[in-house]
């Protein structure tokens, strides 16, 4: 069955350019699908003409009747005094809307016991319990812990939240609302990673449909399973995930290219084959015109064919200082709150020349702020850091800022860069901004924009110790891969802040995970490191196994076998009330998630414990 099927769509902003130009393709039932293309090319144009928000010029656009969609860019508005809570309650407003007619129902049937009212009431208690209305405040618990939406942040209102903030809670919102078709534009944008791999597993179980756009490349790895990439309005198909895509899409190119020059040697022969017997035909032979015409018909066919375009690669690299000494950057004992809020307290880290390091962590630990304290832009509470003397650094900021934001671009070089006209053209053409684009103001300058000017603004400078905070936010990924190609060849120290596990994974070659206040320190790989902190979890597993065991008071030796039996049945009968009394606390505390994980802990306790005794008693009857 088809979900969504668009022919020829044809839609333009301007007059005579067409964003989309005869855009087709058909999504069918539970597929996962990448929409891929440069900024600009019409991705969310897309998807907003299909969701209905706006109109398209030509072709057709068809969804499956009955079947829901949503769209994670798009963030209704709530009435002022909503609180997060409220939005997320809105998901199950239908289930709220069943469960006031059973009450309402109820109290009639303590007066009128007719059969319309009871039949009413066995009808909508079925569509309740089928639709989860029983386990509604369990499901909102779960997915507000996964996206990470904090108790505190539930209870603020919603019009006080940060665009981020938002953009999740509408996610949490749409998953909750159990929809059909999720259109998702760049759904990994305000994540931290562990979000974003509880979005992936969400998404590998979701039975509907998924069309995500986005330039998280781990994550279109991880969640589609073909790829639509849209060039000059129109699509091109891959059937595999984003390395696919880009393998598959280079082996087209070169393809393309070995044809287009194909064409042109035949046209050279062509050519001179058509002028000699024009030549032979003044001599005398007639017929031969013919064949000369019919070969520059030929001609004519070939030369229609266009080279084929390659992505133009950015040239610009860092001017990397050589590092002399034994250490970079180091610090003892450092600490930093921010009221009651304890960031961090005590860390001991050192960097050395030549290392790249991923700063990791969920949203809200204090990795930019360590960073900032690294850059002196904050004081510590306690402890102390310092810089190698022959250390220049140069440091990227998440949220970027300029000097005078209404100067334009060259000018703007010329006075924080203190660099001759001709030098600034140069340079920010290196970084893509050429011709006109020199006179754009830099306040009108887009996120990813921004970043790319101020590492232009950066790489013209001698460093040694590069600092980056989320480098890749709201670059496309030709711009992180251009990024990438600059980092590749700078050799000295390099720290960042990223959420980009593709990037992660390429640079690192040491990790320092932030939680808790405190620094997990590894030397080695993004994976490398994922792989220890899964055998760290299962060691931790096993070793409380093996205290729970040691606990168990049961020592059979002193025992004959009549009284340990009677003694673990009534071991086993005991546990099992406690685990009943355990399901009962959880309806109480439905929405008190620290609560619920407490439970969860104590009733594994008890499980482990009942599992132990099952197989005592096993044992002895045997």
């Amino acid at each position: 069955m088809t979900d969504i099927s668009v022919k020829g769509l044809v839609k333009s902003f301007e007059l005579g350019k067409n964003i989309l130009d005869g855009l087709s393709f058909d999504i069918a039932e539970g597929e996962r699908v990448g929409i891929l293309g440069h900024n600009g090319c019409g991705k969310t144009t897309l998807f907003r003409i299909l969701t209905g928000e706006i109109g398209y010029d030509e072709g057709a656009v068809a969804v499956a009747s009955g079947k829901r969609m949503g769209l994670i860019s798009q963030i209704p508005v709530y009435p002022p005094d909503w609180t997060t809570e409220d939005v997320l309650r809105d998901a199950h407003r239908e289930l709220y809307k069943i469960s006031a007619r059973l009450d309402e129902l109820a109290s009639l049937m303590e007066h009128d016991s007719s059969e319309q009212l009871l039949k009413e009431y066995d009808r909508l208690s079925e569509d309740f319990r089928l639709l989860g209305g029983y386990d509604m405040e369990v499901d909102r618990n779960r997915v507000a812990n996964g996206l990470d939406i904090p108790q505190s942040m539930r209870e603020q209102l919603f019009d006080s939240l940060s665009g981020g903030e938002r953009t999740r809670v509408n996610l949490a919102r749409l998953i909750l609302e159990k929809t059909d078709i999720l259109l998702l534009d760049e759904p990994t944008n305000h994540l931290d990673l562990r979000a974003t791999e509880w979005l992936e597993e969400y998404l590998l179980h979701f039975k509907g449909t998924v069309l995500a756009i986005s330039h998280d490349r781990f994550f279109l790895d991880k969640v589609a399973r073909r790829c639509i990439e849209i060039s000059d309005g129109k699509a091109e198909f891959y059937s595999g995930g984003y390395s696919f895509y880009v393998t598959e899409r280079q082996k087209r190119f070169e393809e393309k290219l070995r044809k287009y020059e194909k064409d042109q040697a035949k046209i050279d022969q062509l050519t001179r084959a058509a002028e000699q017997m024009h030549l032979w035909a003044f001599m005398g032979n007639d017929k031969l015109h013919k064949r000369a015409f019919s070969m520059e018909k030929r001609i004519a066919k070939l030369e229609k064919t266009e080279r084929p375009k390659e992505d133009k690669k950015l040239s610009a690299k860092f001017k990397a200082r050589e590092f002399n000494g034994d250490e970079v950057f180091v610090c003892e004992g450092l600490s930093k709150s921010y009221g009651e809020k304890k960031l961090f307290s005590t860390l001991d880290l050192t960097v050395t020349g030549g290392e790249r390091i991923a700063l990791i962590g969920d949203n809200g630990t204090g990795k930019s702020t360590l960073v900032k304290l690294i850059m002196q832009q904050e004081i510590p509470d306690s402890g102390y850091l310092y810089l190698g003397p022959s250390v220049r650094p140069a440091y990227l900021p998440q949220i970027i800022h300029f000097s005078d934001e209404s100067r334009n671009l060259i000018d703007t070089m010329l006075y924080d860069c203190r660099c001759q006209p001709q030098e600034a053209r140069d340079r920010l053409g290196a970084f893509g901004f050429r011709g006109e684009d020199v006179f754009t103001q830099v306040g009108a300058l887009s996120g990813g924009e921004k970043s790319r000017l101020r590492l232009c603004m950066l790489m013209g400078s001698d460093i040694n110790f590069l600092i980056l905070d989320e480098p890749t936010n709201h670059l496309d990924i030709a711009s992180r891969e251009w990024i990438e190609d600059a980092i590749s060849q700078y050799s000295e120290a390099l720290l960042f802040v990223s959420h980009d596990r593709y990037f992660i994974e390429k640079f690192a070659t040491r990790v320092w995970y932030l939680e808790n206040g405190r620094v997990t320190d590894y030397r080695g790989t993004y994976n490398e490191f994922r792989e220890y902190q899964a055998r760290q979890a299962v060691f931790n597993q096993a070793a409380k196994t093996e205290v729970r065991k040691k606990e168990q008071p049961l020592r059979k030796s002193s025992l004959n076998k009549d009284k340990q039996l009677a003694r673990l049945e009534k071991e086993i009968s005991k546990l099992e009330e406690q685990i009943a009394a355990l399901d009962k606390e959880y309806e109480a505390f439905s929405s008190d998630y620290q609560k619920l994980m407490e439970l969860d802990a104590e009733k594994m306790a008890l499980n482990d414990k009942l599992m132990a005794a099952y197989e005592s008693w096993e044992e002895l009857s045997e």
